[in-house]
Order: C-alpha cells, then sequence, then structure tokens
C-alpha cells in the first residue's frame, strides 16, 4: 500500500507516467490531482480543479410573460424503415435556421433530412425539404414523382422527441456548472492542459480523467477491462460523483463516444456537449483487418512504431514542435496490450444515426482540417444527424487540434459555453425571425 501510495503521488506532483496505483480515494494533492476507485482495484487519475470564485451571480430571472430566458423546444419525429433508410422530420422550432447546417439551395432551413443508415458510399444524403420532387440524389427514390397509388411503407422504428431544453449561458462564476474533459484512445488527461489551466483561470470547474489504462490511471491486464461499456461504466462513476446541474461535456475522438453516452442517459444533467474530432454518428465496431489484431507479442515489438504512425497520421506537419506536444501530453504513452485491447474493445451497436438523432442537447463540433483519422466529412454528417449543432473547422489544425492550436479552440469552446439562444417573442415557442 505505501509503495501505491508513493507511485501516485509521484505520477501527480513529477508527471511520472505510472500504470499500477492503489485504492487512494482520499488521497489529493494541492495541484488538483487525485485518484477515485470506481471498482475495487480499478483506478483512475482525475484532476479536478474548484478555483476560488467571487460571490456568485444572481440566478437569471424569468422573462415577462412566462417565457424562460434560452428556452427552446425541441420537437422530432425520427422514422426507420424496414430498408434502412432513415427519415429525420423537425417538428418544433428549436432555432433551427442558426445553428443546423442543413439547408436547400434557396437558403432555408430543412424541416425533413432524409438518410441511408447502411450507406458507406459516402454519398452527401438527401437534405431536400418535404414535398420537393426528386433531386437526383441517389437513394433519393422516395422524393420522385410516384404513381397515384402507391403501397404505404410500414416503419420499423418510430422515435419521437418532445421536450423543452433551457440553454443558457454558462460562466466561471456560476457554482452550478462543471467542465468534464475526456481524451480518447492513447491519450491523457495531460492533452488538455491549456483548455484545463484557460478556464480553471477564468473561474470554471472543471473535471479531467485518465481512462484506464492511460496516464496514471490503473491497467489491468485484462481484455475485457477496455471495452467500450467497461470505460463507459467509468466515467459515468465520474460523471456521477462530480457533476452539478449544469454540466458541459468535452471529448477527443474515442472520447465523444462516452460523452455521447452520458448525454443520452443523463438529458437533465447534460446542459451542453462539444465534440472535438469524433468523427460521425455511426455505431462501433472493431476494425477486423487491423493491425492491433496482431498477436501481442508482435505488436509489442512494433509499439514504438504504431506510436510513430499515429503521430505521422494524426498532425498536419511533422516538425519539432508537433513531436514535443505529444511528448509532453502523454499522447499514446500507452502499452501495446492497452492499444491493442481499446481498438479491439470498440463495440457499441446501440450508437448508431437513431441513437444520436434522439439527442437534444446543444452541441459543438471541432474539426482539425488536416485530420488524417476522421475525415470533415464525418463530422458534417454528425451536423446533420444532431438536432442542435454548430460545426467548426480549423484550417490550421489536425486530429490534437487542441494541442496544436490551443488559443482558437479555447475561443470556440469558451464562446459556445457563453452561448444561448434567442428567445422569440411572446411565450418562447414562436417562429424565430
Amino acid at each position: 500500500m505505501l509503495n501505491s501510495i508513493t507511485d501516485g503521488l509521484l505520477c501527480c506532483l513529477m508527471g511520472k507516467t505510472t500504470n499500477a496505483v492503489g485504492p487512494l480515494d482520499s488521497v489529493e494533492s494541492s495541484n488538483g490531482y487525485s485518484f477515485m476507485e470506481v471498482k475495487p482495484g480499478r483506478i483512475l487519475r482525475v484532476r479536478h480543479s474548484i478555483p476560488n470564485r467571487p460571490t456568485p451571480e444572481e440566478p437569471q430571472e424569468p422573462q415577462p410573460g412566462g417565457a424562460e430566458r434560452g428556452t427552446v423546444h425541441c420537437k422530432r419525429k425520427i422514422t426507420v424503415y424496414r430498408n434502412g433508410q432513415l427519415v429525420i422530420e423537425n417538428l418544433g422550432d428549436a432555432v433551427r435556421s442558426e445553428i443546423l447546417h442543413c439547408q436547400n439551395s434557396s437558403g432555408e432551413p430543412n424541416s425533413t433530412v432524409e438518410l441511408e443508415l447502411s450507406d458507406v458510399t459516402g454519398q452527401t444524403p438527401c437534405q431536400a425539404p418535404s414535398g420537393t420532387p426528386g433531386c437526383g440524389t441517389p437513394g433519393c427514390g422516395t422524393r420522385e414523382a410516384a404513381p397515384a397509388k402507391r403501397r404505404k411503407r410500414k416503419p420499423k422504428k418510430v422515435v419521437n422527441i418532445d421536450c423543452k431544453k433551457q440553454i443558457t449561458s454558462c460562466k466561471g462564476t456560476h457554482s452550478d456548472v462543471v467542465l468534464f474533459f475526456i481524451h480518447g484512445v492513447g491519450g491523457s488527461l495531460d492533452i488538455w492542459k491549456e483548455q484545463l489551466d484557460f478556464f480553471t483561470k477564468l473561474g470554471y470547474e472543471v473535471v479531467a480523467p485518465d481512462l484506464a489504462g492511460h496516464g496514471c490511471s490503473s491497467a489491468p491486464q485484462i481484455a475485457a477491462a477496455y471495452t467500450f461499456y467497461a470505460l463507459a461504466e467509468d466515467m459515468r462513476a465520474v460523471f456521477k460523483r462530480y457533476a452539478k446541474k449544469r454540466n458541459i461535456l468535452i471529448g477527443h475522438s474515442y472520447g465523444v463516444s462516452f460523452c455521447t453516452f452520458l448525454a443520452h442517459e443523463y438529458p437533465d444533467l447534460v446542459h451542453k456537449v462539444i465534440m472535438i474530432n469524433g468523427g460521425g454518428p455511426t455505431a462501433l465496431e472493431p476494425s477486423l483487418c487491423s493491425i492491433f489484431n496482431m498477436p501481442t507479442c508482435v505488436l509489442h515489438c512494433l509499439s514504438p512504431c504504431l506510436a510513430w504512425s499515429f503521430l505521422k497520421a494524426g498532425f498536419a506537419r511533422q516538425g519539432a514542435k508537433e513531436k514535443q506536444l505529444l511528448k509532453e501530453g502523454n499522447a499514446f504513452n500507452v502499452s501495446s496490450f492497452v492499444l491493442r485491447a481499446m481498438m479491439s474493445g470498440q463495440y457499441w451497436p446501440e450508437g448508431d444515426e437513431v441513437y444520436h438523432a434522439e439527442l437534444a442537447v446543444p452541441v459543438l463540433l471541432v474539426h482539425g482540417m488536416h485530420d488524417k483519422f476522421v475525415p470533415v466529412e464525418e463530422d458534417q454528417r454528425m451536423a446533420e444527424i444532431l438536432l442542435i449543432a454548430f460545426l467548426k473547422v480549423i484550417d490550421e489544425g489536425s486530429h490534437m487540434v487542441m494541442m496544436e492550436c490551443p488559443e482558437t479552440v479555447n475561443t470556440l469552446l469558451h464562446e459556445f459555453v457563453l452561448w444561448e439562444p434567442e428567445t422569440p417573442p411572446g411565450d418562447g415557442q414562436g417562429e424565430k425571425k
């Protein structure tokens, strides 16, 4: 036990990387690092910072006439047909002209989005409004002129979303706001250093865990410890421990999937979500033909090469600055066993297009244009599926954009954290002009 305490404190205070720590749930260093035992023997390092705040601001008063500030009516109908076709009808008035990047040629926002769940060709889905004649897009046959008599298709699944969300500005002086940062495969909470420092200085409470097997968290030597469901339950435990009334989730790459999971599980607690280079709204399946499926002994020998392959693929430029950033951020500094287990454990069939379309939380999508892992088309597809979404592309960034372009990313994140929609006149449910 004494050795575990020593290793854990050295990891926090000196930046030493270790994957063997003891149950130190009550040990917290002066710089905000602590250890949380999510399950017996399964321990995560967590950076939790609560800055000294001035007197908290008073709660916002409701607007005259019964309309609450930032109230949005989220209403949509999601229909899945037996041929794999997905039709999304946006029936509410959720500031669509300002947020959803899905418009027709006249510039007016669409009321219906039609997509093919089985589409693997990368073709742009049909986005013509309801009642428009055939647009010529592959897979858009249902919009073409039809005979007078046509057999009515029977849907396989219909999901109705009808709720009101109060989307408000979140300031560092608000004591009910917490920002959660979740990294992806091969990273650690250290990749968020610039963002954690930035928001802490502004007065925000921030929480950033190391995933199991990463950074200073424990690294169980069993593949089942790194499945999506095992890691998602870890993030659930961290969220439940630190969450307050308004929580903002920020995820990078694989970490975006855990943000989506939490937003789906806790719709009343998750206030906003930020997805950085997270990819499209598709169910997770491990690659059947991947370098990570090699025998462990071979993968262990190649692990240094794998790390540099990740570096080469993830960064737009191969300069000394980029290499140093990964080294300082403990990016891809994990064992070959953990890498292989993480990649093969990415199985989450529930996280498909319908799952994402059900989210009523506002989402900011940040994409590094030179990302070799995630094409920009995937984030564009995500923006089309989500009910309320911004998509921001950073020309100078790639996969690790928050490390490459910290000032730009921090500005975008902060603007979104402070953003709230304008409430239409009247009862808050009228058309936005």
